[in-house]
């Protein structure tokens, strides 16, 4: 599945299926210079069990990565990844 990304005016959203019709989402503010909050992440029944949500956050984390972001996982499902993946505990806003 392709994950698309789009930015503007300091939030953001990642994204699966086409605008208007989204199949799977996580929604991000920015903050603060250099923050990323993760508010909302969100799958269809359709995609459910595909671990699409996980990419999702994936894709976050490469993005703030890229762009020395640290990021705030507000939302239950972000937080739940981050605990489960040690691997990610670089990119957490301390």
């Amino acid at each position: 599945m392709i994950i698309n990304h789009r930015h503007t005016a300091g939030k953001g959203i990642f994204f699966i299926g086409e605008e208007g019709n989204f199949l799977a989402e996580m929604i991000y503010t920015m903050p603060a210079p250099g923050q990323m909050l993760i508010e909302h992440t969100e799958v269809s029944e359709e995609l459910r069990g595909q671990n699409i949500g996980y990419q999702l956050v994936k894709a976050a984390v490469e993005y703030a990565r890229h762009h020395s972001l640290k990021i705030i996982p507000a939302c239950p499902f972000a937080q739940a990844v981050f605990k489960k993946k040690p691997e990610f505990s670089d990119i957490l806003f301390a």
